[in-house]
């Protein structure tokens, strides 16, 4: 009976370690390789990188926007954008003109 007493001992006694490690390394396994941890960094900041080039793009076509739009400020607009707009929205064409399309 003292071997399974003793046995019995080193188990109570080797439980709450063997927890504890199993604990840890479950958190030290999420930390490599887990949603957030340094195995995903790389691919976080690749989609970052894209994620700036798209914005630079997004920037660039707000910047030709706000221009085009300061073009056809009622107040002062160019005349060669509202004439290529009524043309474009309106078909208007003069029987003498001949129309090229770029696109």
């Amino acid at each position: 009976m003292g071997g399974a007493t003793r046995s019995l001992g080193l188990i109570r006694r080797s439980a709450l370690p063997a927890l504890a490690l199993i604990v840890v390394g479950t958190f030290a396994g999420h930390a490599v390789a887990g949603q957030n941890g340094l195995l995903a960094w790389g691919g976080y900041h690749r989609a970052l990188k894209e994620r700036q080039a798209e914005l630079a793009d997004l920037e660039a076509q707000r910047a030709q926007m706000r221009h085009r739009s300061a073009l056809l400020d009622p107040r002062k607009a160019d005349p060669d954008i509202a004439d290529e707009l009524v043309r474009k929205d309106l078909g208007l064409v003069r029987p003498d003109e001949v129309i090229i399309p770029l696109e």
